[in-house]
């Protein structure tokens, strides 16, 4: 992998193939261990240590920041944080800070992530352009973990047993790297703030709102 990039990235930027059609030419890249190495060589990041600490390091803060939240969306997040409470795992505080955050940020948490039951036949994924999915097991207690969580590109699962939420959106977040692809715009502010705020990438331009968050975290 490491001597196709130069090719792979031509192909990406150049030739914008589908991603099913991406997939099928270069499926060793579709993995864990494959998008963390494909984002460090285009961004000499370390994808998943810096996602965790940096939202393990702002977490605190972010939960303050929620919690003077009014009106609709500060009881919508009030109901997601209510998850933490029946389980203080780091999965599930990292899960709903990403959820509270989205949002924070005034737009939908459904539209990035997912969740189903593992008996739901209907499961489609095949209308999301760019998100995750998470399955919990029927019946399952708070503290029991997720059945499976994956993520979908144009309506293609091209990645899946990635154990929990946040894990899985900071390999989305890697894939938005290594295959070129544009944040959706109903998801914009979310995705600026992951990158610039949080992976602290190209923090130069931010937007109103991400700027205003930016404030309140290192007041």
């Amino acid at each position: 992998m490491e001597r196709t990039f130069a090719y792979r990235r031509h192909e990406v930027i150049e030739d914008k193939p589908f991603i099913a059609e991406f997939k099928r030419r270069w499926p060793a890249l579709f993995s864990e261990r494959e998008v963390e190495a494909e984002f460090a060589r285009i961004t000499t990041v370390p994808l998943r240590s810096k996602f965790m600490q940096q939202l393990d390091h702002h977490s605190s803060k972010l939960l303050r920041i929620f919690q003077k939240k009014g009106g609709a969306a500060g009881q919508k997040i009030r109901n997601i944080m209510a998850e933490y409470d029946k389980n203080d795992a780091i999965e599930t505080r990292r899960a709903c800070v990403i959820k509270a955050l989205i949002v924070y940020l005034n737009e939908d948490p459904e539209s990035l992530i997912r969740e189903y039951l593992d008996v739901e036949t209907d499961q489609s994924v095949d209308q999301m352009v760019l998100g995750i999915f998470a399955i919990k097991k029927e019946g399952a207690e708070p503290t029991d973990s997720l059945a499976d969580v994956g993520i979908v590109i144009e309506g293609v699962e091209v990645l899946n047993d990635l154990q929990n939420i946040a894990n899985g959106l900071a390999i989305l977040f890697g894939l938005t790297y290594a295959l070129d692809l544009s944040y959706p715009k109903n998801l914009r502010c979310t995705f600026e703030v992951l990158q610039k705020i949080l992976m602290e990438m190209d923090v130069r331009h931010l937007s109103s709102k991400a700027q205003v968050l930016k404030n309140k975290l290192f007041e």
